[in-house]
């Protein structure tokens, strides 16, 4: 599913696309996801408003694309770490995702506001499943593939841990802007042993 009406084809139309979002991501940072406008998205952007509504029908889509570039960034960095770290346990795994998706809200714009977009619609990844369970098969995929498990064993556990992590790491943002991280390693404590019951215990 994409968002956008078409493909850029050229790379100069590609290019504008991505100031689109990138100027899309700051606008949300600075007014928040209320207070942006395709207009205001295309100013930033340098570009005319026509030209925005080539590539998308209104501004939830300009934030749906950039919430996908955003899962995309996550799993690819899930990944590589996976492929340059050694991990000899699942929990490794999981811990490595905590310490991704905390660098990601500390340092990608707006994505402490939109997270993978339940402030502006549960189902803005792919409008038949909700977001954290696009978020959830994708991350037992990769557990699955890495450390040899079916995917019916996987897929309830880390489904529910991924709505509660999500839960309390919300808790972490609002204690403070860069993610209390006291609170970030109650969950990841929390997780574990929920996890643990289900999958086996790390240690």
């Amino acid at each position: 599913m994409t968002p956008l009406r078409r493909k850029p084809v050229q790379q100069r139309s590609a290019q504008r696309v991505e100031r689109m979002l990138e100027a899309c991501a700051a606008l949300i940072e600075e007014v928040g996801y209320d207070g942006v406008t395709t207009t205001l998205i295309a100013e930033r952007a340098g570009v005319a408003v026509g030209s925005l509504y080539q590539f998308f029908p209104d501004k939830r889509a300009v934030v749906q694309a950039l919430t996908l570039r955003n899962l995309e960034r996550f799993m690819a960095v899930v990944v590589q770490r996976f492929e340059s770290t050694e991990l000899d346990h699942w929990w490794d795994a999981v811990d490595s995702m905590f310490d991704v998706y905390v660098e990601m809200h500390r340092t990608v714009p707006a994505f402490s506001r939109l997270h993978f977009g339940d402030v502006v619609d549960t189902r803005l990844l792919d409008e038949g499943k909700d977001n954290n369970t696009v978020i959830a098969e994708g991350l037992a995929a990769i557990i699955a593939q890495r450390f040899d498990r079916s995917m019916d064993e996987l897929a309830l556990p880390v489904a529910v841990a991924i709505e509660a992590a999500d839960g309390v790491l919300k808790f972490a943002f609002r204690r403070n802007d860069s993610g209390d991280q006291k609170v970030v390693d109650e969950a990841k404590s929390m997780i574990k042993g929920y996890l643990s019951t289900r999958l086996g215990d790390p240690e």
